[in-house]
Formats: structure tokens, C-alpha cells, sequence
């Protein structure tokens, strides 16, 4: 079908392959390139519609946006055309992201605008409640694992969204991860000091989702912790399936009543509680005292880093997305010294980590006192005759440097090491010996472990999330806890390995060896591929 986009059309359905539409007799190619193919939504200042750009191989889908406001008042068209242009700005400058969609163009015909952006294919969270139902704790969690570090990012671009709502977040088809759309009411930090001073149509109307936008926002006075109660509301819709207008506010404090609704930990009621206080003084600030309050902490280490490795371009997307290019936390003192802020972050969680490490290391040595490690090292032997004759040793520490710098050395052994809590993010440690190694907490996500011994490995906790484990060999390996969401785990070796509580949520298992026993230990959802190489839970 193609679709025509002249808004005074009443009959813009036509067919297929139509040069002009049969009602209006408007050109349906525009820019001779792109055909409309249906519409997708409208709101108070623009439209939306599905289109294939047929300039380019395979005719690929994308979006466009046509300002169409809901009244033609020029007080009302000149707020529009500043919002949208606003829009193209913003998602030019931030739309390197993986996780915000790409402008692709941007011009006038006509006297219309037009924005062109990149199609994400998938159902919003709000259609996903509405179909499958209320998120479990566990699930709010992994969804503010994802958001929080793309809202620093967006943050750190000195942009508020200003309509953070379930309608706008899209988990995409092809890697299940979520997307942030419509950058329409985004409002830039330092234009907003500049407006106070007099008023424009943009600050004498208040944008956003009621109820979803927090009362400064309302009142035309969005900060960036706007973003944090709407992000708030949106976790209290995930859990109890109730849109705000549906629940109850307290009648001289205006706090929304959520509680007795829902059935979660005491902690998480508390982190919820202050992301939507109404009055901004109480609510968290910024989107690093919310992974401190939950204690996110590879999250925070990836954050600090982002923030630290600004580019001479002004641009941050490059860092973000390329973590392994910046050094750890314990090595950042002199350049997190120009920022406070991330210094007491860093401080705080360097503390924690140095006092897990001494209590592990205390633990570990009264385990291993008249002990020796000769079982270990011959189990080792039978699966990798690349350490024969080892001797008892208590694990080794290395920190990320010390590793990154032997693996680019040539090393690959680094059987009963002690690497917990290191960030490995996206680095590339393929066809390496881990075997008996402990990492706990270790962040792994996106890193490159094809072909990797893990046997009787200790990655509790882990963060592996979007790693390659293809052939790697994980038997006897301890799994709890880990979080494996969108792994390729393909002909792995997970024999004995265990699964408790780990999120195999979008993992690929196709060809695996791991049982039935072992899946049902571990979280899955309709995404995760089955070793005989289907979708769908047990």
C-alpha cells in the first residue's frame, strides 16, 4: 500500500505501487525515495508513519515524522517547528547510541517538514505489559540496569527527554534490548537558563505525559531529575500494570499510592519511593545516586568511565559505547580528581570491592590452610594438557590492566586466577584459560569469550551479558546468579554447570549441552534460542 501524506487528504490509502494519490492527486514518492506504507501515530505536533526507502537496496524500512500540528495558529505552528528541529538536533548529536534511534534525514517540501529516522521493530513495554502482564521485581531491575546508563548518556549530552513512558520504550526484535523514541519534548539544559529570562512558546507550555511528568515539569521547569521520577512511574506501571490515572494519590501530599499494590523487597520500595518524591529537592539528582542506591556496580564503573573520557570533539557516544578504550576506576584518580562527584563515586565503590577482596582472600586462605590443590590441578590436566605437572597454589590476582596486558602479550592461561570484580567490558580474551579462575561480579558484557575454558570456573554473579561464550567451555562451571541476557552460547559446553536464578533472557543456546534440569533452574523468556535452535520457554 502507499500511503499519502498531504494531511487534508481523506482517502490517503492507495495502492501499492501508485505514483499519485487517487483522492488528492499528491505525489506519494517522497522525495522520490521514500513511500509511505501506513501510518504509525499522531500526537499534539507531529505524525508518524512506516515507510520504505526505495533508494537503497532492499527497499529498507524507516520512519518518518511530518510535522502536522493539532492547530494551525501561529503561536501553536511556531512552537511545533521548534520542537521538531529541537528533535533533528538532538538525535543528530546523540543518535550514535545503540540504544536511540538514527537520524537519517531531515528537510522541508512542500512547506512541510520532515524527519527521517531509523525503524525499530518490537512491541513498547506497554504493549508488552498489556500482553503478558506485570513485570516481577527481577524483571524492574534488569529493565533499570539497561535505562539508567542511556539516561546518564542522554544526560551527560546536557538534553532532558522530558517523556520517559512505557509507550516510548521499544524492545527491539533483533537483540531484545530497549530503545528510548520520540525526542520530540526534549528540552536542553542550557537553553533553559537562557529562557527564563523571557518567555517563549516553547516555556510558557508545559510538555510531557501527565502523570508520568513530575510537577516542575508541569510548571515549565524540567532538570534533569524530571527524567528520574518519570523513569520512577514507569517501573510503578511495569509492576502493577496501572497506567498513574488509574491509582490512588494521597490527598494532601499528591504521592501516588503504589505500595500495597504490589509485592516487592523493602529496598527497592525505598529506591522507587525517593526516584518519585514529588518535590525535587527529595529525589534523587542524578542517574549515578540511583545505581549507587541499588548497587549496580559494573553499571557505575562503565558510567564513571563515560563521563571521564569526553572527547576533544565535545562528543561522549564514542566512550560510552567503547568502554574498553578507558582504564578502570583505580587507575582514573587523577582525571576523576576534576570532577567530585565521580571521585566520591569511585572512592565509595573502590572501598566496598577492597573490602569484599579482603574478605574473600581471608575466607580463601583459611580454606586452603594444609590443604593443596592437587585435585583441581589434575582435573584441570584431563580437559587441558596445557598446564600438566601444576602444583598447588592459592589463586593469583591480577587487576584489568595486568590481564588486558598479558592477553595482548601472547598469554592465554590464567587458570586459578582470582579475577572478580574486574571490568572486561567488550574486550577480547577468545580461546583462553579460565579453568578454576574465579569471577565473581566480573563485568563481561559484549566481551568476545569464544572458545573460552571455564570449567569449574567461579562466575556467580557475573555480568556476561551480550558475550560471546560460542563453543566455550563452561562444565562443573558456577553460573548462580549470572546475568547471561542476549549471550551466544551456541554449542557450549554447560554439562554440571550451575544455573541457579541465571537470566538466559534473549541467549542464544542453539546446539548446546545442557539439559532440561539445568534450563528450568534458570530465567528464560520467549527470546531465548533452545539448543535445538527454537524460541520459546519449556
Amino acid at each position: 500500500m502507499s500511503y499519502c501524506l498531504n494531511p487534508t487528504c481523506l482517502h490517503p490509502e492507495n495502492l501499492a505501487f501508485s505514483e499519485r494519490c487517487q483522492f488528492c492527486g499528491a505525489r506519494l514518492l517522497l522525495r522520490d525515495r521514500y513511500r509511505v506504507v501506513k501510518a504509525l501515530g499522531q500526537g499534539g505536533f507531529g505524525a508518524t508513519f512506516l515507510s520504505n526507502d526505495e533508494a537503497l537496496p532492499g527497499e529498507p524500512s524507516c520512519v518518518i515524522k511530518q510535522l502536522r500540528p493539532s492547530e494551525s495558529t501561529p503561536y501553536i505552528l511556531q512552537m511545533a517547528r521548534e520542537l521538531f528541529e529541537r528533535e533533528a538536533l538532538t538525535l543528530g548529536r546523540i543518535g550514535n547510541h545503540p540504544q536511540v534511534p538514527r537520524l537519517l534525514d531531515y528537510f522541508e517540501e512542500h512547506e512541510q517538514f520532515y524527519l527521517i529516522q531509523e525503524y525499530i521493530s518490537g512491541a513498547t513495554l506497554q504493549e508488552e505489559v498489556k500482553s503478558a502482564g506485570a513485570f516481577s521485581e527481577v524483571g524492574v531491575r534488569q529493565f533499570l540496569s539497561e535505562i539508567l546508563p542511556l539516561l546518564q548518556y542522554i544526560h551527560a549530552q546536557e538534553v532532558i527527554h522530558r517523556d520517559i513512558k512505557p509507550a516510548n520504550l521499544i524492545r527491539r526484535v533483533q537483540d531484545s534490548r530497549l530503545v528510548l523514541i520520540d525526542f520530540g519534548a526534549v528540552k536542553n539544559k542550557v537553553e533553559q537558563a537562557a529562557s527564563l529570562s523571557g518567555q517563549t512558546p516553547l516555556t510558557a507550555y508545559a510538555i510531557g505525559t501527565p502523570g508520568f511528568a513530575p510537577p516542575e515539569q508541569m510548571a515549565m521547569r524540567p532538570v534533569y531529575a524530571s527524567d528520574i521520577y518519570a523513569l520512577g512511574v514507569t517501573c510503578i506501571y511495569l509492576l502493577t500494570g496501572k497506567s498513574p490515572r488509574d491509582l490512588e494519590y494521597h490527598p494532601k501530599t499528591g504521592e501516588m499510592i503504589w505500595e500495597k499494590t504490589v509485592q516487592i523487597s523493602d529496598h527497592l520500595t525505598e529506591v522507587l519511593r525517593k526516584m518519585i518524591e514529588v518535590s525535587v529537592r527529595n529525589r534523587y539528582q542524578s542517574t549515578e545516586e540511583v545505581l549507587k542506591a541499588l548497587e549496580m556496580e559494573p553499571y557505575l564503573e562503565s558510567l564513571a568511565q563515560g563521563l571521564l573520557g569526553k572527547s576533544s570533539t565535545g562528543s561522549r557516544a564514542q566512550t560510552y559505547n567503547r568502554p574498553e578504550e578507558s582504564s578502570s576506576l583505580s587507575s582514573n584518580a587523577s582525571a576523576s580528581s576534576s570532577n567530585p562527584a565521580i571521585a566520591q563515586l569511585a572512592a565509595a565503590i573502590r572501598a566496598r570491592r577492597a573490602k569484599a577482596a579482603q574478605g574473600a582472600n581471608i575466607a580463601l586462605k583459611t580454606r586452603q590452610e594444609g590443604l593443596t590443590l592437587t585435585k583441581s590441578a589434575a582435573s584441570a590436566n584431563t580437559h587441558n594438557s596445557s598446564f600438566p605437572g601444576q602444583k598447588s597454589q592459592v589463586p593469583r590476582q591480577l587487576d584489568t590492566q595486568g590481564l588486558l596486558t598479558a592477553y595482548m602479550k601472547g598469554r592465554r592461561d590464567f587458570s586459578l586466577h582470582n579475577l572478580s570484580l574486574l571490568n572486561l567490558q567488550n574486550t577480547d580474551l577468545s580461546q583462553t584459560n579460565f579453568h578454576s579462575s574465579k569471577l565473581q561480579k566480573t563485568n563481561l558484557q559484549g566481551a568476545n569469550l569464544h572458545d573460552s575454558d571455564f570449567g569449574r570456573a567461579h562466575l556467580n554473579r557475573a555480568n556476561l551479558r551480550d558475550a560471546n561464550l560460542s563453543k566455550a567451555y563452561l562444565n562443573y562451571a558456577d553460573l548462580e546468579g549470572a546475568d547471561l541476557r542476549g549471550a551466544d552460547l551456541s554449542y557450549a559446553n554447560l554439562h554440571n554447570a550451575n544455573l541457579q536464578s541465571a537470566n538466559l533472557c534473549g541467549a542464544n543456546l542453539t546446539g548446546a549441552k545442557i539439559s532440561d534440569e539445568q534450563l528450568a533452574l534458570a530465567k528464560t523468556n520467549w527470546m531465548t534460542v533452545r539448543p535445538n535452535g527454537k524460541r520459546g520457554l519449556l
